[in-house]
């Protein structure tokens, strides 16, 4: 394991280096004009302190970095909502959850009013499939909407593969028990006993999902296509087949150590885990990303043996961050870095601009835009983000000044810039989701840090009469993106405080529509 672990980080530093070395502003556009089809893959609460060339030493995701080597990683990619549904709705149409009405983690995604990419391009003739993780919530619907999708395979689906063609572990084997959060303690479902899934390599959904875009690119080869592809890795219960039990030592993880300011904020259910509780969930995590990026490499060997490296636009995202004992708690709903931010690995077709980086500030909302320009498409009406196209032909240095985030659930919003970082929350409740604190509602609370100076979080500095004015131009920039884009804009009441517009529209708006 030791010299396991040696050689990942020479590798490892080598790639830092080669990044390191190659200026975003070098000569020459990133990417040809227009690709022909698109492949969006969708990690599953991946975290960016869990990827060799974001600069983690132990990880082994060797296909991810290959793709971050040919194409442009960027470091400072913020996700619309620390929540699996809210966000990947977003991605999909380009507009904030607000606006497409998801902002609940079980709120159906409904057509009406939303315009998918899938919907645009399968009207211009390309074949679209989503494969994975949707999260569309449409169970309900006695019909449901396909969203633009001609093919359709879905987690349900993997279940019904497996049960019949699953090979059966022996009793004699540890697997990890049935997956039930908040009932049982955290650390069994957050998988702390380092324990595999109850399948074996080939058998799992990663491995299916892989498959199963892999014979939609192999059969659409010759046509214009979009596929949009989503695993269920990494998240909880972190899982990984038992052919990849022992992958990671726990004794070589570090633990953050967190501040005093996170303690009023730590979920209950996370303070009995003991520090080796922490060390083997980590190594859980990290065993279940190296099982997905394994089979995200089965599906880039495709496109590169189906000769379709050229003409494809590749992007890998979170769908959201995820914090490993950061703030010291192991869940993403919240503003902090590691939870908002996420992976965004963009590769366009035969670009003559790789192994680049940027710190570019950017938001998923910009996915769309970006998707449609560069293959050769207008910008749809709806879209809320702002295609990064001319900077990835070198038009341009300047993409935009804020990015935005929000979870309502908990009834807060955020606003950054590169240098600062504002959060908003109403405070009307204790933490949601299975994550209360205990200590019952906060009331509402304005935080402000400095992303520079205090790149960990760590110290509140909204109460500093110096930083007033950065505070007040936050706070108006948080309220207009609401009233530009909010469904119900015309709907706020006349007189309130700019404090009390802003509680206003931290409540979800399928709430409001009731």
């Amino acid at each position: 394991m030791r010299n396991e672990l040696l050689i990942r980080s020479i590798i490892c530093f080598a790639v830092i280096q080669l990044y390191t070395s190659c200026k975003y502003n070098s000569s020459g556009p990133l990417t040809r004009d227009p690709v022909q089809n698109v492949i969006v893959i969708i990690g599953d609460d991946h975290s960016t302190k869990v990827l060799g060339s974001y600069g983690n030493d132990i990880i082994a995701t060797p296909n991810l970095d290959q793709l971050a080597s040919e194409g442009i990683r960027f470091s400072n990619a913020y996700s619309n909502a620390p929540l699996c549904s809210a966000s990947r709705q977003s991605i999909l149409t380009g507009k904030y959850p607000h606006s497409t009405g998801v902002t609940l983690l079980t709120t159906p995604f409904r057509d009406e009013g939303n315009t998918t990419i899938a919907e645009i391009l399968r009207k211009k003739g390309f074949r679209t499939a989503i494969i994975g993780k949707t999260h569309f919530n449409n169970y309900r619907d006695s019909v449901p909407p396909d969203h633009g999708f001609e093919y359709m395979w879905s987690h349900r689906d993997y279940l019904n593969w497996f049960s019949e063609h699953g090979r059966k572990v022996p009793d004699s084997v540890s697997v990890r028990p049935e997956w039930k959060p908040f009932q049982d303690p955290a650390k069994i479902w957050l998988n702390a006993e380092m324990l595999p899934g109850a399948f074996y390599e080939g058998d799992g959904s990663a491995d299916l999902t892989a498959q199963k875009a892999i014979e939609f690119i192999q059969n659409h080869s010759d046509e214009r296509f979009c596929l949009w592809i989503g695993f269920n890795q990494p998240h909880s219960p972190f899982d990984f087949p038992v052919e990849y039990s022992g992958k990671y030592d726990p004794d070589d993880i570090i633990l953050p150590a967190g501040s005093r300011e996170d303690d009023r904020w730590i979920p209950a259910v996370f303070r009995e885990l003991s520090d080796e509780d922490k060390k083997g969930i980590i190594a859980s995590y990290y065993t279940s990303v190296e099982y997905m990026d394994h089979a995200i490499g089965k599906i880039l060997d495709t496109v590169d043996e189906m000769g379709l490296s050229d003409e494809t636009l590749i992007i890998y995202i979170g769908d959201q961050g995820y914090l490993l004992n950061d703030h010291k708690r192991f869940e993403k709903h919240s503003m902090w870095e590691y939870s908002i931010k996420a992976p965004l690995i963009i590769k366009t077709g035969n670009s003559s601009g790789k192994k680049c980086v940027t710190d570019v500030i950017t938001e998923f909302v910009d996915l769309a835009p970006t998707i449609l320009e560069l293959l050769g498409f207008e910008v749809h009406d709806e879209m809320q983000g702002k295609s990064l196209a001319p900077q990835l032909r070198r038009k341009t240095s300047n993409h935009k000044e804020y990015v935005f985030a929000e979870f309502l659930c908990d009834n807060k919003a955020m606003v950054a810039t590169s240098e600062w970082k504002y959060i908003f929350a109403s405070g009307k409740s204790d933490l949601g989701q299975g994550y209360t604190t205990g200590y019952g509602p906060s009331g509402i609370i304005h935080k402000l840090y400095h992303l520079i100076n205090d790149p960990g979080e760590t110290t509140n500095v909204a109460s500093n009469p110096d930083n007033a004015d950065i505070l007040n131009t936050m706070q108006a920039q948080m309220l207009k993106i609401f009233k530009e884009t909010h469904p119900f804009a015309d709907q706020l009441p006349e007189g309130l405080s700019r404090e009390k517009s802003l509680v206003w529209f931290c409540n979800p708006p399928e709430e409001m529509s009731q």
